[in-house]
């Protein structure tokens, strides 16, 4: 593979995409999950969002919250220990609703139960 096809879809448009977060959108980004070379591009966009949103004059916590649980609930287990570090990054409450929603799902419990 060539190293075009790795960085398709580039963080902004993903950042764009989780912004609205339709239900075409959430199809888009179930399908850049099915791809494990697109991690690091979707995770990259999620922080785009993040932090976009915590430079917003109005802080939508509970969309945030939704698209944490969102992501808890669908993500592939690959992706939930990343998606908990996301959450982590940062103090702000744009990533503690994020964090909180994630959370909530138990999509890092299901991924790794404990023993």
């Amino acid at each position: 593979m060539n190293s075009a096809a790795i960085s398709f879809p580039d963080r902004e448009s993903l950042a764009d995409k989780l912004q609205a977060f339709g239900e075409a959108d959430q199809s888009y980004v179930m399908l850049i999950m099915e791809n494990p070379l697109q991690d690091d591009n979707l995770l990259e966009g999620l922080h785009l969002h993040l932090d976009r949103q915590a430079t917003a004059p109005f802080l939508n916590s509970m969309k945030l919250d939704r698209l944490g649980h969102w992501f808890g609930d669908k993500a592939p287990a690959r992706l939930q220990i990343r998606l908990s570090e996301v959450a982590r990054s940062s103090q702000h409450p744009a990533y503690q609703a994020f964090k909180a929603g994630l959370t909530r799902s138990g999509g890092l419990e299901r991924a790794y139960p404990k023993a």
